[in-house]
Protein backbone atom coordinates (compact mmCIF):
# COMPACT_ATOMS: atom_id res chain seq x y z
CA UNK A 1 0.00 0.00 0.00
CA UNK A 2 2.97 2.53 0.91
CA UNK A 3 4.50 1.69 -2.78
CA UNK A 4 1.11 2.46 -4.59
CA UNK A 5 1.35 5.62 -2.51
CA UNK A 6 4.66 6.58 -3.25
CA UNK A 7 4.27 5.39 -7.34
CA UNK A 8 1.00 7.37 -7.50
CA UNK A 9 3.04 10.63 -5.72
CA UNK A 10 5.59 10.34 -8.45
CA UNK A 11 3.15 10.09 -10.84
CA UNK A 12 1.28 12.90 -10.27
CA UNK A 13 4.70 14.94 -9.35
CA UNK A 14 5.86 14.03 -13.20
CA UNK A 15 2.82 15.14 -14.64
CA UNK A 16 2.61 18.20 -12.88
CA UNK A 17 6.51 19.14 -13.61
CA UNK A 18 4.97 18.80 -17.10
CA UNK A 19 2.52 21.39 -17.20
CA UNK A 20 4.65 23.52 -15.29
CA UNK A 21 7.46 23.16 -18.24
CA UNK A 22 4.18 23.59 -20.88
CA UNK A 23 3.15 26.23 -19.18
CA UNK A 24 7.06 27.91 -18.47
CA UNK A 25 8.01 27.34 -22.51
CA UNK A 26 4.80 27.79 -24.42
CA UNK A 27 6.18 31.21 -25.70
CA UNK A 28 9.45 29.56 -27.11
CA UNK A 29 7.50 26.86 -28.64
CA UNK A 30 5.37 29.83 -30.59
CA UNK A 31 8.20 31.53 -31.10
CA UNK A 32 9.97 28.39 -32.33
CA UNK A 33 7.14 27.28 -34.44
CA UNK A 34 6.28 30.89 -35.98
CA UNK A 35 10.39 31.03 -36.94
CA UNK A 36 10.13 27.85 -38.75
CA UNK A 37 6.91 29.31 -40.49
CA UNK A 38 8.05 32.25 -41.77
CA UNK A 39 11.33 30.06 -43.62
CA UNK A 40 9.38 27.57 -44.70
CA UNK A 41 7.10 30.26 -46.34
CA UNK A 42 9.86 32.43 -47.58
CA UNK A 43 10.78 30.61 -50.87
CA UNK A 44 7.40 30.04 -51.87
CA UNK A 45 6.65 26.42 -50.33
CA UNK A 46 6.23 24.45 -47.37
CA UNK A 47 7.62 21.11 -47.75
CA UNK A 48 7.79 18.33 -46.20
CA UNK A 49 11.28 18.27 -45.17
CA UNK A 50 10.22 21.60 -43.44
CA UNK A 51 7.70 20.56 -41.53
CA UNK A 52 9.17 17.31 -40.62
CA UNK A 53 12.54 18.82 -39.21
CA UNK A 54 9.98 21.19 -36.99
CA UNK A 55 8.08 18.58 -36.00
CA UNK A 56 11.72 16.41 -34.80
CA UNK A 57 12.91 19.49 -33.09
CA UNK A 58 9.92 19.45 -31.15
CA UNK A 59 9.95 16.28 -30.40
CA UNK A 60 13.63 15.76 -29.15
CA UNK A 61 13.63 19.20 -27.20
CA UNK A 62 13.37 18.86 -23.40
CA UNK A 63 11.71 22.13 -23.40
CA UNK A 64 9.28 21.56 -25.62
CA UNK A 65 8.56 17.58 -25.67
CA UNK A 66 5.58 18.00 -23.68
CA UNK A 67 3.28 20.04 -26.37
CA UNK A 68 1.18 17.60 -27.94
CA UNK A 69 2.22 17.79 -32.08
CA UNK A 70 -1.79 18.57 -32.44
CA UNK A 71 -1.50 22.03 -30.81
CA UNK A 72 2.22 22.54 -32.33
CA UNK A 73 0.63 22.03 -35.97
CA UNK A 74 -2.30 23.95 -34.97
CA UNK A 75 -0.41 26.71 -34.07
CA UNK A 76 1.85 26.40 -37.31
CA UNK A 77 -1.15 26.51 -39.29
CA UNK A 78 -2.50 29.25 -37.77
CA UNK A 79 1.35 31.14 -38.40
CA UNK A 80 0.62 29.76 -42.12
CA UNK A 81 -2.73 30.77 -42.39
CA UNK A 82 -1.75 34.86 -41.70
CA UNK A 83 0.72 34.24 -44.69
CA UNK A 84 -1.79 32.88 -46.94
CA UNK A 85 -3.64 35.72 -46.39
CA UNK A 86 -1.09 38.31 -46.57
CA UNK A 87 2.38 37.95 -46.74
CA UNK A 88 3.16 41.52 -44.94
CA UNK A 89 0.79 40.66 -41.93
CA UNK A 90 1.61 37.08 -41.76
CA UNK A 91 5.31 38.35 -41.20
CA UNK A 92 4.41 41.21 -38.70
CA UNK A 93 2.15 38.54 -36.82
CA UNK A 94 5.17 36.21 -36.37
CA UNK A 95 7.63 38.54 -35.75
CA UNK A 96 5.39 39.55 -33.09
CA UNK A 97 5.37 36.27 -31.78
CA UNK A 98 9.26 35.81 -32.43
CA UNK A 99 9.92 39.08 -30.54
CA UNK A 100 8.55 38.03 -27.29
CA UNK A 101 11.81 35.75 -26.77
CA UNK A 102 13.53 39.29 -26.65
CA UNK A 103 15.94 39.43 -23.63
CA UNK A 104 15.99 35.90 -23.49
CA UNK A 105 19.20 35.20 -25.49
CA UNK A 106 19.92 31.69 -24.51
CA UNK A 107 16.32 31.17 -25.96
CA UNK A 108 16.44 33.35 -29.13
CA UNK A 109 19.56 31.74 -29.94
CA UNK A 110 18.25 28.06 -29.98
CA UNK A 111 15.43 29.14 -31.88
CA UNK A 112 17.78 30.88 -34.55
CA UNK A 113 19.43 27.97 -34.80
CA UNK A 114 15.99 25.62 -35.32
CA UNK A 115 15.25 28.54 -37.73
CA UNK A 116 18.62 27.76 -39.73
CA UNK A 117 18.14 24.50 -39.84
CA UNK A 118 14.98 24.55 -41.21
CA UNK A 119 16.08 26.32 -44.03
CA UNK A 120 18.18 24.06 -44.80
CA UNK A 121 16.43 20.93 -44.30
CA UNK A 122 15.33 21.18 -48.25
CA UNK A 123 19.28 20.86 -48.90
CA UNK A 124 19.16 24.88 -49.86
CA UNK A 125 19.59 27.20 -47.64
CA UNK A 126 18.31 29.89 -49.90
CA UNK A 127 18.95 33.80 -49.70
CA UNK A 128 15.28 34.59 -49.10
CA UNK A 129 15.46 31.95 -46.49
CA UNK A 130 18.49 33.35 -44.97
CA UNK A 131 17.05 37.04 -45.48
CA UNK A 132 14.04 36.15 -43.11
CA UNK A 133 16.12 34.47 -40.28
CA UNK A 134 18.25 37.85 -40.69
CA UNK A 135 14.70 39.65 -39.71
CA UNK A 136 14.24 37.27 -36.96
CA UNK A 137 17.84 38.00 -35.89
CA UNK A 138 16.94 41.78 -36.17
CA UNK A 139 13.23 41.96 -34.19
CA UNK A 140 15.69 39.59 -31.15
CA UNK A 141 18.85 42.42 -31.09
CA UNK A 142 21.09 39.35 -32.48
CA UNK A 143 23.84 39.33 -34.49
CA UNK A 144 22.96 37.73 -37.98
CA UNK A 145 26.47 37.24 -38.42
CA UNK A 146 26.97 35.42 -35.37
CA UNK A 147 24.59 32.53 -37.36
CA UNK A 148 26.55 32.65 -40.82
CA UNK A 149 23.63 35.12 -42.12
Amino acid sequence: MLNWLKDKGNEARTRLTAEVSKFKNRTFMEATVAACAMVAAADGTISAEEKQKMAGFIRNSDELKHFSMTDVIAFFEKVVGNFDFDADIGKAEALKVIGRLRGNEEQARVMVRVACAIGASDGDFDPNERSVVRDICKELGLNPSDFDL
